[in-house]
């Protein structure tokens, strides 16, 4: 019988993943992050980059429906409203607009989702179905990429204030506020995964979860790359540099 590693060793195999697999590796946010990218690279990011926030509290919905524990469903909503916002408070989906009308796009076009790089769809909406399909113990786990997220958050924010005109409190709302709310998301997530993932085999199938997740998001670079820096090859149905602008 496979020895089953403790609650430690499992917790490093987790963060190791991150540590060879986070996309704060990829080429695109080291260009953005050391002011590199032109206005164009950046506002195909914020393009692209709302497909995958406007999914994400569709993607929890899809989840809790799933979920008969009253204390995980708890839990588990106020990923939703740190999204979506509440009466009287401003969700990440809007601090997103924000920032895309701080680099020069109409909201309402961002809103509206066209100018979406097809490869875009396709990796978030899989992530999606994969939290509405699979076991609950690769849905959460799939969610542990929130692990590495203060790291890049930190990063952003430094660069983009250094770097960019654009750049001040109103327009990197959303990294700010994420600093503390992927923290608090995170510490419940991980420490449910540790709970849950009580076999070898179940460890497994988490760590295999959370690096989906994090192909997830490195295709979504990948995908900006190829369209808009290196070479260049902007697919039907992508954000053309004359759209949507303010």
């Amino acid at each position: 019988m496979k020895d089953i590693p403790d609650a430690s060793a499992f917790e490093a195999r987790l963060r190791r993943i991150g540590a060879e697999r986070y996309h704060d590796k990829h080429p695109f946010h080291h260009r953005l992050h050391s002011g590199q990218c032109t206005m164009d690279e950046v506002r195909a990011w914020v393009i692209n980059r709302y497909y995958y926030q406007s999914r994400i509290p569709m993607k929890d919905a899809a989840f809790m429906s799933r979920v008969t524990d009253p204390k995980l469903r708890r839990a588990w909503r106020s990923r939703i409203e740190d999204h979506d916002g509440a009466e009287g408070r401003m969700g990440g989906i809007e601090r997103w607009l924000k920032l895309a009308e701080g680099v020069g796009l109409d909201p309402e076009y961002v809103a509206s989702e066209q100018g979406i790089l097809p490869a875009t769809k396709f990796a978030v909406d899989a992530y999606v179905r994969y939290v509405r399909d699979m076991p609950l113990l690769q849905a959460v786990a799939s969610s542990l990429t929130e692990l590495f997220a203060p790291k890049i958050h930190e990063q952003r924010i430094a660069g983009l204030l250094e770097h960019y005109g654009f750049a001040n409190p109103d327009t990197i709302a959303y990294f700010r506020h994420r600093l503390t709310e992927a923290p608090k998301d995170v510490a419940f997530g991980l420490q449910w995964v540790i709970d849950h993932a009580d076999t070898a085999e179940k460890q497994d199938e988490a760590a295999a979860a959370l690096t989906f997740k994090t192909d997830v998001l490195w295709a979504q670079l990948d995908a900006l790359w190829s369209a808009y820096v290196e070479p260049g090859r902007i697919p039907p149905g992508g954000w053309n540099t004359h759209e949507g602008l303010l």
